[in-house]
């Protein structure tokens, strides 16, 4: 396989460039990936596919403003895009423009000095006043919303561009699939029985992005920040051990626990775990934790279609999208989902 084998013509008029007008109101195409069949549902219904038992888990980062103009003493603007949160990592930032160590910077009112350049348009910045960096972002920054979108941030994504139970701050891009869940919704998961856990994984730009290499093993993957606490691990193992799913809500959820699920701690740990994800999933790689998952419509050539189709089976997943363009699904986003599991719909008779 190469990368040209998950490429597929996306319409740019499927691209959904805003939320719907009621959150949870999105469309949802179910693939069995046990028998292949496809059934259209909406987001709302997913409690309709899960059951008692059932372990629906939760990336619970919370995306912070990160798209902010800085000006040179030259009069020159620079564009900055803080980047994702590690740990406690000093801050970088992606910029559009000319910079060199030593550079100084003003940004509403706020004196940066250039610490030093990281390569591949990264730089360190700090603030000789001792200003916060990530306070000046939260406090003028725009929303990153992805730039496939083709528009600038507006107000309305300031509050749907986050999920409703977004709670740790360091990503600057959503964990999407969760964009569509309600409190209505996990509500009535949790009277079926369907229990939910929670983990931070901060997502970075180069999730969505797409692989410029043609062979997997000439893509360099990205590395994003994860903890997950013991209470977690825990219930994963108790709902594996009394026959219940785990139910990955999004990639970035998917790609957390598989990493973390190949440390020799993963069973035994007493305590949370916290790392770096850099996992590559792809078909032909055999999941650990995950039963059912979650997921927007992915963009082409990008890893998260990769791994959806990892987990779907490629030939499966090549006719639920040709079926969902022709149903005029909504792509990406802030778009429509699809469920992916064995077993979840009847075999046709």
């Amino acid at each position: 396989m190469n990368v040209s084998d998950y490429d597929y013509a996306l319409p740019e008029g499927m691209i959904a460039r805003y939320p719907p007008a009621e959150r949870g109101t999105t469309r949802l195409l179910v693939l069995d990936s046990k028998s292949g069949a496809i059934q259209h549902s909406r987001y709302a219904a997913l409690a309709g596919f899960l059951r008692e038992g059932d372990l629906l888990v939760l990336n619970d980062s919370r995306v912070v403003r990160a798209r902010m103009f800085a000006i040179k003493p030259t009069g020159a603007s620079i564009e900055l895009m803080l980047l994702e949160k590690h740990g406690s990592a000093q801050d970088l930032v992606l910029y559009r423009g000319r910079l060199k160590a030593g550079d100084r910077l003003v940004a509403h009112g706020c004196d940066l000095i250039v610490e030093a350049l990281a390569g591949q348009g990264v730089a360190r910045i700090s603030s000789p006043d001792g200003f916060e960096i990530r306070q000046l972002f939260e406090q003028h920054a725009a929303m990153p919303i992805p730039p496939y979108l083709k528009r600038e941030a507006e107000e309305v994504d300031a509050e749907r561009y986050q999920t409703v139970f977004a709670r740790n701050p360091g990503s600057v891009a959503a964990p999407t699939a969760s964009l569509n869940m309600t409190g209505t919704l996990l509500a009535e998961l949790s009277a079926k029985g369907v229990s939910t856990a929670s983990l931070t994984l901060h997502v970075g730009l180069g999730t969505f992005l797409p692989i410029r290499a043609e062979r997997f093993e000439d893509h360099l993957m990205h590395r994003e920040y994860y903890e997950i606490p013991h209470e977690t691990i825990a219930a994963i193992l108790r709902a594996k051990a009394t026959g219940g799913r785990v139910v990955a809500v999004g990639t970035t959820v998917t790609r957390t626990l598989e990493h973390a699920a190949s440390l020799q701690e993963w069973d035994t740990c007493q305590h949370g775990l916290t790392g770096e994800a850099d996992i590559f999933i792809y078909p032909g790689y055999r999941f650990r934790v995950i039963d059912l998952l979650l997921t927007n419509f992915h963009a082409p050539r990008s890893t998260v279609l990769m791994l959806t189709a990892a987990f779907a089976g490629k030939e499966y997943l090549n006719v639920a999208y040709r079926e969902a363009i022709s149903e005029n699904y909504r792509f990406l986003s802030y778009g429509d989902s699809m469920l992916v599991g064995s077993h979840i719909l009847p075999v046709a008779t």
